[in-house]
């Protein structure tokens, strides 16, 4: 496995977790994942990358993951031993379009709070991917969350249905199309998390957090 991974994690115990009966209620008697879809203000981040030299799609994973890594209710996971775990950082699985083909592919590239680290980190894992497509990538680590963007289409709600026995902790993060709206200009964002390791407060949270950093990114 790449050496940049690093899917070190804490096996919780759930009788001494304090969510302990929040999530075996979600996971034994009522499975269910929450979505929420909010517009967020990227009119400065927008600028600040051009200034920089940097491309949105990677910055924006690089945003995205910032903030996941942030808290623990988005780091949960299942080793392969079936227990439950926390991780202590996750990895944007990202999706790569080839717009010559329509496919694409998903890759993994390791995260840096360092937005220039990752930058170059994205940059160089596209150019050696390159031919890959679909799921093609064997190297892919346990601690990962899902994250993709529609850029053709700006939408109001997105959802993303995952029809496994109903246990996927990971986030989904996905956003549209960014249009001009006067002198702002807005960018649609999706998080889709388990009920199991998270709540209303929690997903509100990223939200907040995510707009605070697209305000004031640290780009060098």
């Amino acid at each position: 496995m790449n050496d940049n991974f690093c899917p070190s994690h804490t096996v919780v115990e759930l009788d001494t977790w304090e969510r302990g009966p929040v999530f075996r209620h979600f996971i034994d008697d009522l499975r269910c994942v929450m979505s929420l879809t909010v517009d967020l203000e990227i009119s400065r981040f927008l600028k600040q990358l051009s200034a920089s030299g940097f491309r949105f799609y990677p910055a924006m994973i690089w945003a995205v993951s910032n903030v996941l890594n942030a808290h623990a209710e988005f780091r949960y996971g299942w080793d392969d031993q079936g227990r439950l775990v926390l991780w202590d950082r996750i990895e944007p699985y990202y999706a790569h379009f080839h717009p010559d083909r329509e496919t694409f592919a998903k890759l993994v590239t390791p995260f840096s709070s360092d937005l220039e680290t990752f930058h170059r980190r994205f940059l160089e894992d596209r150019t050696r991917y390159a031919a890959l497509d679909h799921f093609d990538l064997t190297d892919v680590p346990p601690n990962t969350f899902d994250v993709s963007c529609l850029p053709w289409v700006r939408y109001r709600s997105f959802d993303m249905h995952i029809f496994d026995s109903g246990t996927y902790l990971a986030p989904v993060v996905t956003w549209g199309k960014y249009e001009r709206e006067g002198d702002r200009t807005i960018l649609p964002v999706s998080l889709n998390i388990h009920h199991a390791v998270a709540d209303g407060f929690h997903l509100s949270r990223f939200f907040l957090e995510l707009q605070e950093l697209l305000d004031a990114p640290e780009i060098s």
